[in-house]
């Protein structure tokens, strides 16, 4: 026997050890381990620090904000290490500022830097302006589940009394996060004024407000010792009911007598004025997911619920499930429904069964494809070797932090292809050695060993150069980079453990199952000695002209360049599209509508309506909810695209569901591109606009085409930017166009002249204030009064 290399050495050493059991045993439990314990995802998680900074300075202008708040601040943030994008937004009394870093920085040293930052900076915060309200923002924010509230002859605010119930349960469930409740109407106690009344009296509005504030409040105001006891003294009460915001003095007579606020006001009790309409509705296939064919749209109440960090997404949402579905004929009404309108839970354990089926597919075909080639007992050492290599390949994801999702589901059937190469390599050659005249009288143990060293360097050369063909890919940046790691650690994980297993467990195997090989009863010997099968006859009968034919090769070689430069030509010719990830078949999408601002809420509900009623007909779509004037239940896209601030009366979204993608043809992606132009002529005819936002298959961007336009001078800006919007409109391929401008609203502009109020006794603020009551009311404290001129 020779001198074994590192390969044989490794084989010769573990071939006959009690260990090698032992590790196949570990290896698989470990395997099991993480796959049970491996929170589930659909999306992978994805550390991308981002930041809103809020600043309010009532009664300046956009322009006023720029200069004062938002262009000093963007360059205090661009100060801090590890900011990649900063975007803002100045508006009239308000500024907005995005702060993005850099993907893959800890969260929590981003915030201390960025509060730092803001904190260490406040002497230069110019007069009338707020302090900076910080609000980090990260995928765990997305919510998993959302269930819709709805019943015929309930109203929004039955509805939201009963959500709020169901909420303060839900909350209860372990690992769960937030919660937000979404549209139907809260309970109100509404003051309206009465201007004669008030002037008889002589109570102004400004100061009925302040008394009623005052009036709801309770503070503590100390402690006494009293007859060896100690007592805590508190001062007010806060208002309980429509009776007790009525018996608030808000003033005296010129009698001295008191003057309530009932004796100036009228006081009712109920539901607040509708901000926002939320409603459901079903479609063709209502029937797939259990639920009665709707004539029109009921109103109704959406609760969605994210989930804490790093925990399963599957567990979290049966659990909750379960919890509503306890509470139903207790705290829900029999007349009310509760409609599951995104279960990421479940399409997460839908997703992952389905890739764990595929990797169990893909084994059992591997398996089968080299009992053809080389027969069963091979075919069953390399059986052996996959699972154990994909059972550390999956422990190497928990220890990473990562979770079981179609990325790394992926990775691993991505790597199947590539990690049998080594076991076949050992496999055969232990089997041709076996076969070999000269090896039949040498213990196989020593005959296997110098099998593997034989072929062992090449293999390890093999496996570095697909690793470092493979590992690059993890070093990408931007959001793609994190977003596809797990690919390439995991196919590099895997190779490495299936070069060791090659070394360690396949030989240890074909030593057991591949004894009969060493019998060559029934086979045809080469002139060299060793024994031909019948795959290595096809073979040498192929490989034999293309060696000793010159015309052969050229033309073999020339067909290789014709086929090759054939395929490039297909991405030329646009044959063939080239993309970085394919569509993913989703069984959602959302219509995003966009009214001229200045547009009131009624009318934005009447276009809404009339895309809805057009969706409603639809073949795949199972239920639709409409949010007017307020956003729906926000994914990944909606969190980097800042779908979850979308509020105001001109602004509506639509939550489509589609049957299951088995219980259909079409691809959720074809269902879009074919209801996009009804959609748009629709929302022409209203003067809308509206994008159809599908879940991306990859990590969003906030648009797929995105144009910046700069300039000294802001009109100018827009100008050019209505040229680029045009270009973008008129250019094939671009199905949705839309640009943050906003667009020209009526405005009264109410001049006080100083002197005359002077005279009269009457503030900028008095009459500031007067006239906010006057048109939008006024909410007092703990939402117990809403006041209104």
């Amino acid at each position: 026997m020779h001198k074994l290399g590192l390969s044989g050495r490794i084989s010769s050493y573990f071939i006959n050890s009690k260990l090698t059991p032992l590790i196949i045993i570990a290896s698989l439990a470990m395997g099991l381990f993480a796959v049970l314990v491996l929170p589930r995802e659909e999306e992978p998680q994805i550390i991308v620090p981002m930041v809103d900074v809020f600043v309010s300075m009532p009664g300046a202008s956009a322009k006023e904000v720029e200069q004062r708040v938002t262009t000093p601040m963007e360059k205090l943030l661009w100060e801090i290490p590890g900011v990649e994008y900063v975007y803002s937004t100045s508006s009239p009394g308000q500024s907005m500022v995005i702060v993005r870093f850099v993907v893959g920085q800890d969260m929590e040293k981003s915030m201390v830097k960025l509060y730092n930052k803001m904190y260490s900076n406040f002497d230069l915060i110019p007069p009338g302006a707020s302090q900076p309200l910080i609000k980090p923002r990260s995928i765990d924010d997305v919510p998993i589940l959302a269930l819709t509230f709805w019943g015929k002859g309930y109203s929004p605010y039955d509805l939201r009394r009963i959500a709020a119930k169901v909420d303060d349960e839900v909350k209860a469930v372990k690992d769960v996060s937030t919660t937000t409740l979404i549209g139907g109407q809260r309970k109100h106690v509404k003051v309206t004024l009465d201007p004669g009344r008030m002037s008889g009296f002589g109570v102004a509005p400004a100061g009925i407000v302040q008394m009623l504030s005052q009036a709801n409040r309770e503070l503590s105001s100390g402690s006494f010792a009293s007859g060896n006891r100690e007592f805590n003294v508190e001062t007010g009460g806060f208002l309980k009911s429509a009776d007790d915001v009525g018996n608030v003095v808000v003033g005296a007579s010129k009698l001295g007598s008191p003057v309530y606020l009932k004796d100036v006001a009228t006081i009712g009790e109920g539901p607040e004025e509708p901000s926002n309409y939320v409603m459901f509705a079903t479609g063709p296939s209502a029937e797939k997911k259990d639920l009665p064919k709707l004539d029109g749209n009921v109103a109704g109440v959406t609760l969605s619920i994210a989930k804490r960090q790093g925990k399963n997404a599957i567990v979290i949402a049966d659990q909750v499930v379960e919890k509503v579905e306890g509470l139903k004929g207790r705290i829900i009404p029999a007349g009310v429904n509760v409609t599951i309108t995104r279960n990421y839970g479940e399409t997460a354990a839908e997703k992952s069964n389905e890739l764990l089926l595929h990797m169990l597919i893909a084994i059992v075909s591997v398996s089968l494809l080299i009992a053809f080639a080389l027969g069963k007992k091979e075919a069953l050492v390399v059986a052996i070797a996959v699972p154990v290599t994909l059972s550390l390949t999956l422990l190497v994801f928990y220890l990473y932090g990562y979770t079981l999702n179609r990325i790394t589901l992926f990775a691993l059937i991505f790597s199947i292809g590539i990690l049998v190469d080594d076991a076949i390599v050992v496999v055969e050659n232990i089997v041709r050695h076996y076969r070999m005249p000269q090896n039949q009288s040498r213990p196989l143990v020593e005959v296997a060993s110098e099998a593997v060293d034989e072929v062992g360097n090449p293999t390890i050369l093999a496996t570095f150069a697909v690793i470092a063909a493979i590992l690059p890919m993890a070093f990408v940046g931007g959001l793609m980079g994190p977003y596809m790691r797990p690919i390439p650690i995991g196919a590099s994980a895997a190779m490495m453990f299936s070069l060791l297993i090659a070394f360690i467990v396949s030989p240890w195997a074909a030593f057991r199952l591949l004894r009969s090989e060493a019998d060559h009863s029934g086979t045809h010997e080469h002139a060299g000695g060793e024994v031909e099968g019948w795959t290595t006859k096809l073979y040498r009968k192929a490989m034999t002209p293309l060696l000793t034919s010159r015309l052969a090769r050229t033309v073999f070689l020339g067909g290789v360049v014709v086929l090759l430069l054939g395929a490039m030509s297909l991405v030329a010719l646009k044959i063939v599209t080239v993309k970085m990830l394919p569509f993913d078949n989703k069984s959602e999408f959302q219509v995003i509508i966009d009214m001229p601002e200045g547009t009131t809420l009624e009318q934005t509900a009447t276009v809404t309506n009339a895309i809805g009623s057009y969706i409603k007909t639809v073949p795949e779509v199972t239920d639709y909810e409409s949010y007017v004037g307020t956003a729906s239940p926000y994914n990944f896209n909606g969190l980097v695209r800042h779908y979850f601030m979308r509020s105001g009366a001109n602004v509506a979204d639509l939550q489509v569901n589609l049957v299951g993608k088995h219980d259909r043809k079409a691809q959720s992606h074809d269902i879009a591109k074919r209801i996009r132009p009804h959609v748009q002529e629709i929302a022409r005819q209203y003067g809308a606009r509206v994008k159809i936002a599908e879940v991306p298959p990859g990590p969003p961007v906030l648009q797929t085409l995105v144009a910046e336009v700069y300039g000294p001078d802001y009109k100018r800006q827009i100008q050019v930017a209505s040229q680029v919007k045009n270009i973008f409109e008129t250019t094939e391929g671009v199905a949705d166009t839309d640009w943050y401008v906003e667009d020209d609203q009526p405005k009264y502009r109410f001049v006080l002249d100083k002197e005359k109020a002077a005279l009269n006794g009457v503030s900028t603020e008095q009459a500031a204030q007067t006239l906010q009551l006057a048109v939008g009311g006024y909410l007092s404290a703990r939402y117990l009064a809403d006041v209104h001129g």
